[in-house]
């Protein structure tokens, strides 16, 4: 099907999951972003192409199996593709997929003999969301809870940022903080948060046990409240003028230190 006009019904329902209107059904951009979706076996509601990238003999086949199970395919020109695009550039192909499952019944049902969990408690950066993500499976994490405030995982921005992470690790999405930590203590996951206060290096706890890594958020850190509800708390140590790093670096070195020691059991 080749649509001319902004106000057709698909277009019209593309913007509205890009916005966020309608939470079953996610927005993926971007051949490669695509391709995963595709690969995680994600259900396709439907794909929209440029008639320039549908040419190109390189996205040819990632685009027939796209189309091959999709329940609505359709060509567009550049600029209409611009006017549903959430990037300045369009990448020649959007993909409406189904929301992945984001629950606690998901998450209980992953857990390892020896999870090592990521939450992320109100961090309302989509982008630092999507790097951590990223960050988290290539680490080695079995899981990821995002608590209430936080950028949604599955949001256009997040997505981009994870690179198909989203897709495969389980994540469950809402619960409040004390629900959370209470969550983790029944399954005998111990906590542990990022402070930059605290006294403990990263590198002096035992990560090889059952783990679930806190981050807060980026511009007030945790409250005392909150820190007091986690088992324990770890600090990376720093040189110079700076009083912290962006989180999702420090979940990078949080995280592949848990993943270096995990690595020699």
């Amino acid at each position: 099907m080749r649509i001319t006009s902004r106000d057709n019904s698909l277009l019209r329902k593309v913007r509205a999951v890009r916005d966020g209107k309608i939470e079953e059904l996610i927005f993926v951009e971007g051949l490669r972003l695509c391709e995963e979706a595709h690969r995680s076996n994600l259900e396709i509601e439907a794909v929209v192409v440029s008639e320039e990238l549908w040419r190109k003999e390189r996205a040819a086949e990632a685009i027939d199996g796209l189309s091959k199970v999709a329940k609505r395919v359709a060509s567009v020109s550049e600029k209409l593709l611009e006017s549903v695009s959430y990037t300045k550039t369009p990448q020649g192909i959007i993909v409406l997929a189904e929301r992945p499952e984001s629950s606690e019944a998901r998450l209980a049902a992953s857990l390892s003999a020896n999870p090592l969990l990521v939450v992320l408690h109100q961090i309302n950066n989509p982008v630092n969301v999507g790097a951590i993500l990223r960050t988290a499976e290539a680490a080695g994490a079995t899981g990821v809870i995002t608590t209430r405030n936080t950028s949604d995982p599955f949001s256009p921005k997040s997505l981009r940022g994870a690179m198909g992470s989203a897709f495969r690790l389980p994540i469950w999405s809402r619960p409040d903080y004390a629900e959370t930590i209470e969550w983790c203590r029944r399954h005998n996951i111990t906590t542990v948060s990022a402070d930059v206060e605290a006294t403990t290096p990263y590198t002096a706890l035992d990560w090889t046990t059952p783990r679930a890594l806190l981050l807060g958020p980026e511009s007030t850190g945790f409250t005392p409240e909150e820190l007091e509800l986690a088992d324990s708390r770890v600090t990376i140590q720093m040189k110079g003028m700076a009083e912290s790093l962006n989180v999702a670096v420090a979940a990078g070195i949080l995280l592949f230190e848990a993943g270096r020691q995990r690595a020699q059991l």
